[in-house]
């Protein structure tokens, strides 16, 4: 167990050492930033698909997956203790009618522990759920030799910490609710450049400068069923709903005179929020539902299909607002699984392998210029046995396209690596002899 622990902590380090920005997207410019958790890796590894729960991964977007079936190889007795880490790199490069670039990011996404109580089980764990970063510039129409109108910044996102309960019901049907708890900052700035009549660049420019710090409480409820359908193919399927709820932000506004000859006779000026009402705000986090099934067959193959709805519509931010932007209600499609060669095999390694596939198809719910900014993806993935206890390592692949160049905005290309240590082990035996 010490080595476990010791492990996890290495890796958590390792991350937080070699992190840079939660994300390179232009499109975290809006709302709260992007969606950063979107699973776990054997999640996204199957395309996002997140209905099936077994009792050696734990299950992030389902609370029903804390509770389960005890294991048969403990007597039935218990299920294992569950730990789970796991981060990201991405690669994106940025393509307009104008031109292209590229940026990359690496991230910690997730750190979580499960723990079984009886027929119950609880988990906990802290995770990146949105992130903002994006540096952009816009060029000046009036002037065709490529002169910077705006220069764009902003970093941060939100955080969630989470406390879940599961409980099963019968062998078949579980379920669960996780309290969340989301906390954060938003910074951004907006530097607008000006010219002389000779198109030099002027002394003095001018930089607007806001920062939201967020904080709320919201729950999510979770449901969890499955069946043998005949002795070889099993049923599995599971509900999500997560009600409305809102964020209190704490917002802050200044413009900065810069004077670029000599940096100390810039001037700050505080912009007084409170008497426009602006300096404390409600933004909504949309009510969520998802809903999915699949068969398969217990050890050996799994395929499925899930699908989610966000009521996105209703989100709306006093402190930002945009003609050219509109909040619609998001969608998404998940189809995926994984195959098992032989799960216990003592001759070949790769045999007790999983290999997991997948697609996903969605409407992130940001509508721009009249353009709905949607996105695809194709993952593929594998889990390695390491040590005992069914214990692993997991690892993501997944390539797709986010937005569209119509209407002179920015597509997405996007490559994702994933990886994660799911470690098992048991602290609670019944002694058998006195």
């Amino acid at each position: 167990m010490i080595k476990k622990l010791v492990l996890i902590f290495i890796a958590v380090l390792a991350i937080n050492s070699y992190g840079q920005e939660g994300i390179a997207s232009p499109y975290s410019f809006y709302g709260i930033g992007s969606l950063k958790f979107k699973g776990t890796v054997e999640n996204r590894s199957m395309g996002g698909l997140s209905i099936y729960m077994d009792s050696v991964h734990v299950n992030l977007r389902n609370p029903a997956g804390y509770a389960g079936k005890n294991l048969e190889m403990l007597g039935g007795e218990s299920r294992p203790i569950k730990f789970t880490v796991g981060t990201s790199y991405s690669d994106v490069k940025w393509k307009s009618n104008s031109g292209s670039a590229k940026a990359s990011s690496t991230t910690f996404d997730y750190l979580a522990m499960s723990i079984p109580m009886g027929k119950f089980g609880f988990g906990f764990g802290l995770l990146p759920y949105t992130a903002v970063g994006y540096k952009l510039e816009s060029l000046d129409n009036n002037y065709d030799d490529g002169r910077i109108s705006n220069r764009f910044n902003g970093e941060g996102g939100l955080n969630r910490a989470f406390l879940g309960l599961g409980y099963q019901i019968t062998e078949e049907l579980s379920v669960g609710i996780d309290a969340q708890y989301n906390f954060g900052n938003i910074q951004n700035s907006t530097i607008a450049f000006t010219y002389d009549d000779d198109g030099n660049l002027l002394q003095g420019q001018t930089s607007e400068n806001n920062r939201s710090d967020l904080s709320g409480l919201n729950v999510n409820l979770g449901l969890s069923y499955k069946t043998m359908i005949n002795a070889n193919l099993e049923l599995v399927s599971g509900v999500t709903y997560t009600p409305r709820s809102n964020l209190s932000s704490i917002n802050e506004r200044s413009f900065t005179v810069m004077n670029s000859l000599d940096p100390r006779l810039s001037k700050t000026i505080e912009v007084d929020l409170e008497s426009s009402g602006l300096s404390e705000t409600d933004l909504v986090l949309p009510s969520k539902f998802s809903i999915g099934a699949g068969i398969g067959k217990p050890r050996k193959w799994f395929v499925g299909v899930e699908t989610e709805y966000q009521k996105t519509s209703d989100f709306s931010n006093d402190l930002y607002t945009s003609a050219a932007v509109k909040y619609e209600n998001a969608t998404s499609l998940s189809i995926g699984g994984f195959y098992i060669p032989q799960y216990n095999s003592f001759s070949s390694y790769f045999k007790r392998a999983v290999y997991r596939a997948g697609l996903h198809f969605e409407n992130t719910g940001l509508n721009i210029e009249s353009e709905s900014i949607n996105e695809f993806g194709i993952s593929f993935g594998v889990g390695l046995p390491v040590g005992s206890f069914f214990s692993n390592v997991n690892l993501g692949f997944e390539l797709g396209k986010r937005g569209t160049t119509n209407n002179n905005l920015i597509q997405e290309d996007f490559v994702n690596f994933q990886i994660s240590l799911s470690l098992n082990d048991r602290w609670f035996q019944k002694r058998k002899y006195d």
